[in-house]
C-alpha cells in the first residue's frame, strides 16, 4: 500500500444541507477516481459513506463517513458529514481536522439553513472554502438563482471557476472559466467527456464572468492589480497562482457546477481541489498545550517531527469494537506501536493501522503527518483524545460540539433490562460525545438527552438493532419540589399498645421557611431531657422520610428548617422507631399549617435566531411564562438570552424549528427554583394525585 508524503495530501469536508447531494458527490468522485468500481447510489443503498443500514434504510446521512482516492498523484480525503441539524457535530468534528470545505448547494433550493451553519463553522476554523452547485440536472435547477443566493448570503468573493452548458434535462458539462474550454460529458455516467472549444450560446457569459474572475482576483494581491491596470488582464499562470493565493487566504470562494447522480462535471471539482486547495503544509503548525509546562506548543506539518495525533470520531464496530478515526498532524505513527494519551497520561498499545473506505479497511504500515487513518481496540481513547510521543507531550484543543437540546426519559419495554440499556447507551455514546445518558434523583427516571428528536430515535435504532435492546420513549417528569411560606408548631404523637411492650413516641416541633437554595436544616432545641439523645436522630429520620414524600403533591419538600424543642418519653415502650414515627406525623401536623406551596425548576435559556425571527422568538418566550434577560449580536445572529420555567420548554425544539425554519438553536441549564403561580399549582396536584392513584377529591 503507497504512504503517501504530506504534500500530496488533500483533506477535504464536504457539507451543506441535508439532500443537497453531498454522499453522491462522494461516490462519483471515488468511482472517477478508480477508488471504486461502481457509481454508488443513495436510493440503492450502494454508497460508500452512508454504510450504516438505518442510513441506508432512512436514506440520509448519520454520521461523518470517511473515504479516499487518488487524483494527479494526490491523496484526497474525503469527509462526507451530515447535513441535518440532528447531527451537525458530525459536521464539527469532520471541519476540525480538515484542511478546506467543500460546500455542496442545490441547484433548486439553493443557500439553506445547514448550508450556513456549515460556512459559519468552517469560517470559525479559519478553513478555505469551495462550492459545488449540485444536481444541475434537477427539474427547476437553476445555477445563476442559486449563485445569486450564495452572493447575497456569503458575499462578493463567491464567483465562478466555472459556468453549466444547460440545466435541468439540457445539463452536459461546464464551460471552464480558466481554459476557456467547455467539457461536454456522455450520458450514460460514465464520468467521460470532450473538451471542445466555447460553444457560441454561452461565449458571450463565460467572458463576463472570467472578467470578474481577473477582477477578484487582481483586487486580492497588490503586484496582481499594477499588472492588471497595466495589461488589461492576468497571464493565465500568474491568475492561476493568484486565484490559489485568494482561496487559501479566504477572499475568493469559487464555484462550479455538476450533477453528482449522474457523474456530469465530477472531474473539474477534483482538479480544483488538487489545484486550488491547500495541503497540511500549506495550513502550517498545530497550536496546542503543553501538558507539563501548561503553555502554548506547535507542531509542524512534517514526517520527522515529533509524533503528534487527534482522534475525532469513535465507531462502536459490534464485531471490531472501537475503532477510532484520527489525524497525524506531526511525525509518523506506525503499526504495532506504543503512543501516549496525553489527555490520559497513559500509553496505547497501537495495533493494525488502516485507511478507511467507508466501512471497508485497507491496511498501512504507518500514516504520515498531515493523513487521516483509523487504529482498533484502543483501551482507554476517546474521541477528542490527543495521542503522541510521551518524550515530547502535547494536547490539541477538544473539539466544541454542540450542547444537547432535547431531553427524552427512556423506560426498558422487559423488565430487568436496565443494566443492559446504561451499559449499551454507553456503547453508543463512546461514537456519539453529544449524547448525555442520566438520571434524575427525584423521578429516578433515566434521561437521555441530545440534538433533536431525531437524534435520540436514531440512539433507539442503535439499541434495538445492535444490542437488541427495546425501550419506550417519553417526556421526562418535572422535577417539581415543595416548600413551605409561613411559620408554625406541629405535635406528633404515636402511642400503640399490643400486650407486653408498647409503642410511645411525642415529640413538638416548630418549622419555618429558609432561603430558596438552603434546602434543610434541623436543629435540636430539646431542655432538660424530655427526649433521650438517642432518640433524637429517630425524630430528624422520621421528617427526612416524610419531607421526601411531600404533603401538596408528593414532591419532595425543601428550603425548611425544623426545630425539635419539646416531647415526651416512656421509659419501657419509647423506641427508635417510635420517635421515628412521631416524628413524621409533627411534620405533616406542621405542614398544613405552613402554606405549602410548590416550586418549579426556572432554566436559563440562550436561543441563536437570524435577526429577522428574533421578534416572534421574544413574543413566543412570553407565552411561555419566559422574561427575556437581553439580546446581543453573535456571529451574524441575535442570541436572546430568558429564564423560562423547564415545564415550558419541554417541545421547544419543534416548535423553534417550526417558528424559524430550522435557522434557530439553543441551550439551556437549570438556574433555581421558584414558586409555581397559584392557578396553575391546582393542575399540577390533580396530575400528580391522578398518576399516584390518590383520589383526587383530597385536593
Amino acid at each position: 500500500m503507497k504512504v503517501y508524503d504530506t504534500p500530496s495530501i488533500r483533506n477535504v469536508a464536504l457539507v451543506g444541507h441535508g439532500g443537497c447531494g453531498k454522499t453522491s458527490l462522494v461516490s462519483a468522485m471515488l468511482f472517477d477516481m478508480g477508488a471504486v468500481n461502481r457509481l454508488g447510489r443513495v436510493d440503492d443503498g450502494t454508497t460508500a459513506t452512508d454504510f450504516d443500514p438505518d442510513e441506508i434504510e432512512r436514506r440520509i446521512s448519520l454520521q461523518a463517513a470517511l473515504a479516499w482516492g487518488e487524483w494527479r498523484k494526490m491523496k484526497l480525503n474525503l469527509l462526507d458529514a451530515p447535513g441535518y441539524a440532528a447531527f451537525f457535530a458530525e459536521a464539527q468534528a469532520s471541519l476540525r481536522v480538515a484542511d478546506a470545505a467543500l460546500l455542496v448547494v442545490d441547484s433548486v433550493a439553493g443557500v439553506e439553513v445547514q448550508s450556513e451553519r456549515a460556512w459559519r463553522y468552517a469560517g470559525e476554523q479559519g478553513i478555505p472554502r469551495l462550492i459545488v452547485v449540485n444536481r444541475m440536472d434537477r427539474e427547476r435547477a437553476s445555477f445563476l438563482r442559486t449563485l445569486d443566493s450564495l452572493q447575497s448570503a456569503f458575499g462578493r468573493g463567491v464567483i465562478p471557476l466555472a459556468i453549466p452548458l444547460g440545466e435541468e434535462k439540457g445539463f452536459v458539462g461546464v464551460a471552464d472559466l480558466l481554459t476557456e474550454k467547455a467539457d461536454v460529458y456522455s450520458d450514460d455516467q460514465s464520468g467521460k467527456f470532450q473538451a471542445v472549444d466555447l460553444p457560441a450560446e454561452v461565449r458571450e457569459a463565460a467572458n463576463t464572468w472570467r472578467e470578474k474572475l481577473v477582477e477578484m482576483v487582481a483586487e486580492s494581491n497588490e503586484d496582481l492589480m499594477e499588472e492588471f491596470f497595466d495589461k488589461g488582464t492576468l497571464p493565465h499562470d500568474d491568475l492561476v497562482r493568484g486565484l490559489r493565493q485568494a482561496v487559501l487566504a479566504g477572499r475568493i470562494f469559487p464555484v462550479l457546477a455538476a450533477s453528482s447522480g449522474r457523474n456530469v462535471a465530477v472531474q473539474p471539482i477534483l482538479d480544483a481541489i488538487v489545484d486550488l486547495l491547500p495541503s497540511p503544509v500549506d495550513r502550517g503548525e498545530a497550536i496546542g498545550m503543553d501538558p507539563m509546562k501548561k503553555e502554548p506548543t506547535s507542531r509542524p506539518p512534517s514526517a520527522t517531527a515529533p509524533l503528534s495525533g487527534f482522534v475525532f470520531k469513535t465507531l462502536a464496530d459490534p464485531h471490531a469494537g472501537r475503532i477510532s478515526l484520527f489525524r497525524v498532524y506531526s511525525g509518523i505513527l506506525k503499526s504495532d506501536g506504543t503512543v501516549h494519551n496525553a489527555n490520559r497520561d497513559v500509553a496505547e498499545r497501537v495495533g493494525a493501522l488502516f485507511l478507511l473506505q467507508g466501512k471497508n479497511q485497507t491496511p498501512v504500515p504507518e500514516i504520515q503527518a498531515g493523513d487521516l487513518g483509523a487504529v482498533a481496540k484502543l483501551k482507554e481513547t476517546q474521541t477528542n483524545d490527543t495521542l503522541c510521543d510521551k518524550a515530547h507531550p502535547i494536547v490539541y484543543p477538544p473539539i466544541a460540539f454542540t450542547e444537547p437540546a432535547t431531553t427524552f426519559a427512556i423506560e426498558p419495554k422487559t423488565r430487568g433490562d436496565e443494566d443492559k440499556i446504561s451499559q449499551a447507551l454507553h456503547r453508543i455514546m463512546e461514537e456519539d460525545p453529544v449524547l448525555r445518558l442520566s438520571r434524575d434523583a427525584q423521578t429516578h427516571e433515566m434521561l437521555l438527552s441530545g440534538t433533536g428528536q431525531l437524534h435520540i430515535e436514531v440512539a433507539v435504532g442503535k439499541l434495538r438493532k445492535r444490542f437488541k435492546v427495546e425501550v419506550n420513549l417519553k417526556k421526562p417528569k418535572i422535577p417539581y419540589r415543595e416548600t413551605i411560606k409561613a411559620a408554625a408548631e406541629g405535635h406528633g404523637r404515636h402511642k400503640k399498645q399490643t400486650g407486653g411492650h408498647g409503642q410511645f413516641g411525642d415529640c413538638k416541633i416548630r418549622m419555618r421557611p429558609l432561603a430558596r437554595g438552603e434546602d434543610f436544616k434541623f436543629v435540636d432545641d430539646i431542655f432538660g431531657g424530655s427526649i433521650p439523645k438517642n432518640f433524637i436522630p429517630a425524630v430528624e429520620k422520621g421528617i427526612q422520610e416524610a419531607r421526601l414524600k411531600g404533603f401538596v403533591a408528593g414532591f419532595p419538600m425543601v428550603d425548611f428548617q425544623v426545630e425539635l424543642f419539646d416531647g415526651q418519653y416512656h421509659d419501657v415502650d419509647s423506641s427508635e422507631m417510635s420517635f421515628k414515627i412521631a416524628g413524621s406525623l409533627a411534620f405533616k401536623d406542621a405542614v398544613a399549617r405552613c402554606r405549602p406551596t410548590l416550586l418549579e425548576p426556572i432554566m436559563r435559556v440562550e436561543i441563536a435566531v437570524p435577526e429577522e425571527h428574533a421578534g416572534s422568538v421574544m413574543g413566543d418566550l412570553s407565552s411561555r411564562r419566559g422574561r427575556p434577560q437581553g439580546m446581543e449580536p453573535r456571529g451574524g445572529l441575535q442570541v436572546i438570552k430568558a429564564e423560562v420555567p423547564l415545564s415550558e420548554m419541554l417541545s421547544y425544539d419543534a416548535e423553534l424549528t417550526s417558528m424559524t425554519g430550522g435557522r434557530g438553536s439553543y441551550h439551556m441549564e437549570m438556574s433555581r427554583y421558584e414558586e409555581v403561580p397559584g392557578h396553575l399549582q391546582e393542575k399540577i396536584v390533580t396530575a400528580s394525585r391522578a398518576e399516584r392513584g390518590e383520589q383526587v377529591a383530597e385536593a
